[in-house]
């Protein structure tokens, strides 16, 4: 039998093809008729099988106790977590329990549009998300200056003739916020019809080493970048919006907000000359149409929000928005943005703040940076139970060993997750949903982010095992549970459970589609539907990005805010962080980042006995930490396939071999690298792909802590990135984790 479907574990969308024979899968292929993908898929798509066998899955649920985990039946586990949360909900209010909610959710349309019932039946503030550890600072760009959080263009790359990538690595992510199959062929096509693109990076990534051209950067001044830019262009007149004009108010504002910030004052704080500066500012206005992409790392910073204020401003001085070959809003089947509107889920900002550090919240939400001290810090308000879904904050967030801690201390946690990991060993009840390959899928979110307007659903490919619970089906029957709460509100929950449960999320799907852009409304005939849909397993090809802007807008008067007040109040941290002066001379090759910092140790039971050695002496010279995406990698959980982290060894801190020579350094050693939060040891590599000074760690890695029930992952568990995060380094203005140059000391660590 040959199944074809849409490979769930990253956002590219990639099509597959599954053989299958007696129950088991036989083979995994791109599926070539994808209209999308076309025949494209990475090392990530293979290991499906792998997860969907994976005797380390949980398939029941389970209770921790002494003797260790418990299995129970779906009454017993849904009785228990019920009442744990209404014990501690009763005895400290209802903000003592918090919610977090992983990205996987957003792989799983039932998850997605479930979500909300248990969310509204918590009844709590203390909201969490991945959001503020990736992409936060895109949502805030979008609703103060499109009016809609979920508006948020992509860079139509296949019409594109100059693409200026900052802080994302295409290659290998498939895009992320902009989905796109095979980026590395469609760069090709870039350069193959006389475009060019420009990386900006610290690292050269292999996306860079694609490029026309790379520029290395120092981590967290890439706002500079984009204020010198936007500066040059005002300064010679270069703006060019086009019909953009007509409905962009700010201009002035903008024009003066930039001003101080020329490429000559700038320059030896990003590390790249003031010329080239200016000569990039002048190929992106002349090169038409180009446009800006900037992702994780210029959002996981200082200056977060403002960047991607900047990355949309540049595109929009340059007439790039709304442009075929520019940045362009999609006109998806399932229409997020409209179906979010006509709810008035627009988006809001800093209308609550957290209770430790008055820290703002956005879109219903608070920055998870601040999870550990809620939970920690006595007081009216402290946090005291935890349901996770579908994460692991304790290696996706800042400062996981602190969090870590903190999540030991809980009264009540409950975890929706089929892996006993690095956070749900904590959990007092997990709930296991079923795998992909076990229900429906369509991309709701990535849909409305591609870079080609298709739709495409993937029936099951296996029965789930008898009484197992999809995702949609814990959360409905945990929210109907904590919905009992009088006479009431117990006729309500019943009502829902009724309808919604019977429904089910491809229902909610069906009717979506019908009510989109491109179904047939309230007529009962015509249009695209689900069950078109079905009858096309390849997907269907919807054509390419339209302009559809005014009308696309969701702010009051339907015109663009240029300048939102938010942003250029914040803009005078930027210019407090810039020495006065001329402009200096500037190399490529200076090292950064060598302040000082204080330095805290953790104690840990899992570090190994050893001590630190400087070959070159005992100053305490810094460095600055970057992250990195590996093609083989996406969440912390693929760890557990073989197929996956076979091979040479990947979780190594890269370094520059003038910083390695100064150590004493050489390939495969081992390091102690120590950061204010804490120490992880790893062994280095050595690269000229690293910028002098800079150094970098991949994610999601750190699986040796006790309690982990995942084979795989714990033979060979690397160290968290995030054991070194530090949570008080965050975006000011928004509460993201700013992930991207935290300051570093690098030692030799030698075994006792």
């Amino acid at each position: 039998m040959v199944h074809y479907r849409t490979c769930n574990l990253c956002e590219a969308m990639c099509g597959i093809r599954i053989v299958v024979d007696e129950g088991r899968i036989q083979s995994i292929r791109g599926d070539a008729d994808d209209p999308f993908s076309r025949g494209h898929i990475c090392p990530k798509a293979v290991a499906l099988q792998d997860v969907h066998a994976d005797p380390d899955r949980l398939k029941n649920p389970v209770r921790r106790t002494a003797g260790g985990w418990q299995r129970l039946s779906w009454d017993e586990a849904f009785d228990e977590a019920a009442a744990r949360i209404q014990a501690v909900q009763g005895a400290h209010g209802r903000d003592a329990m918090a919610l977090y909610v992983g990205n996987p959710t957003v792989h799983n349309h039932g998850a997605l549009l479930f979500g909300g019932l248990l969310s509204r039946a918590l009844r709590t503030r203390h909201r969490f998300s991945a959001t503020s550890v990736d992409q936060l600072p895109h949502h805030l760009a979008a609703y103060l200056m499109y009016g809609h959080q979920l508006l948020l263009p992509v860079p139509d790359l296949d019409r594109a003739r100059f693409l200026l990538v900052l802080g994302a690595n295409p290659v290998v992510s498939n895009g992320s916020l902009m989905t796109a199959p095979d980026v590395a062929r469609r760069l090709k096509d870039i350069r193959a019809r006389g475009g060019r693109v420009v990386v900006v990076d610290p690292r050269r990534s292999e996306t860079a080493a694609m490029a026309d051209e790379h520029l290395f950067i120092r981590p967290g001044t890439d706002v500079l970048l984009l204020l010198a830019l936007l500066h040059t262009l005002f300064a010679e007149q270069r703006t060019a919006p086009g019909r953009l004009e007509a409905f962009t108010d700010g201009w002035d504002v903008l024009a003066r907000a930039v001003e101080p910030f020329a490429p000559g004052r700038v320059a030896a704080a990003t590390g790249i000359a003031a010329d080239r500066m200016r000569g990039l500012a002048r190929q992106f206005a002349t090169s038409a149409p180009a446009v800006c992409y900037g992702r994780v790392g210029v959002s996981t910073q200082a200056f977060g929000g403002l960047c991607q204020w900047l990355i949309q401003a540049l595109n929009i001085a340059t007439g790039n928005l709304d442009r075929a070959g520019g940045a362009m809003f999609t006109r998806p089947a399932f229409d997020l943005v409209e179906q979010t509107a006509r709810r008035r889920q627009h988006g809001h900002f800093a209308t609550r703040r957290t209770r430790v550090r008055q820290l703002p919240n956005f879109g219903g939400e608070f920055p998870v940076a601040a999870l550990a001290e809620e939970i920690l810090t006595p007081g009216d308000g402290q946090i005291r139970g935890l349901l996770t879904s579908a994460g692991n904050p304790v290696l996706s967030t800042p400062n996981g060993g602190q969090l870590d801690r903190a999540l030991a201390t809980l009264d009540a946690m409950i975890a929706i997750d089929f892996y006993v990991n690095e956070t749900t060993r904590h959990a007092h009840v997990i709930l296991p949903p079923t795998f992909a390959l076990e229900h429906g899928h369509y991309d709701v979110v990535f849909h409305t982010l591609a870079i080609r307007n298709t739709a495409k659903y993937s029936p099951p490919l296996f029965a789930p095992a008898p009484g197992a619970r999809h995702d949609w089906q814990i959360l409905l029957e945990l929210a109907t549970r904590l919905n009992r709460r009088g006479f009431k509100s117990s006729v309500v929950a019943g009502l829902t459970r009724a309808v919604t449960g019977t429904l089910g999320p491809d229902a909610m799907l069906a009717w979506a589609l019908r009510q989109g852009p491109y179904g047939a409304g309230w007529r009962p005939w015509g249009g695209l539907t689900l069950r078109a849909l079905k009858r096309a397993p390849h997907g269907v090809d919807l054509g390419p990005l339209e302009p559809c802007l005014p009308e696309r807008l969701f702010t009051r008067d339907r015109r663009i805010d240029l300048a939102p007040a938010v942003f250029v109040a914040d803009l005078p941290r930027v210019g407090a962080s810039l020495p006065d002066g001329d402009e200096p001379a500037v190399l490529h090759d200076e090292p950064g980042g060598d302040a000082a910092v204080p330095v805290a140790r953790r104690a840990d039971p899992g570090l190994r006995a050893g001590r630190c050695e400087n070959a070159r002496g005992s100053e305490d010279t810094r460095l600055v930490l970057i992250g990195r995406r590996e093609l083989r990698s996406n969440n912390s959980w693929m760890h557990n396939c073989e197929r996956l982290v076979k091979g040479p060894r990947r979780c190594t801190l890269q370094m520059h071999p003038a910083d390695a020579s100064a150590r004493g350094l050489g390939e495969g050693d081992t390091v102690r690298v120590t950061s204010r939060v804490g120490h992880v040891e790893v062994p280095v590599e050595v690269t000229d792909e690293m910028m002098p000074g800079v150094v970098s760690l991949p994610h999601g890695w750190g699986h040796g802590r006790p309690g982990v029930l995942q084979r795989v992952a714990t033979r060979d568990p690397g160290a968290s990135i995030n054991d070194l995060t530090d949570d008080r380094a965050i975006d000011a203005l928004c509460g993201t984790a700013a992930f991207s140059g935290v300051a570093v000391k690098v030692e030799r660590w030698l075994e006792a």
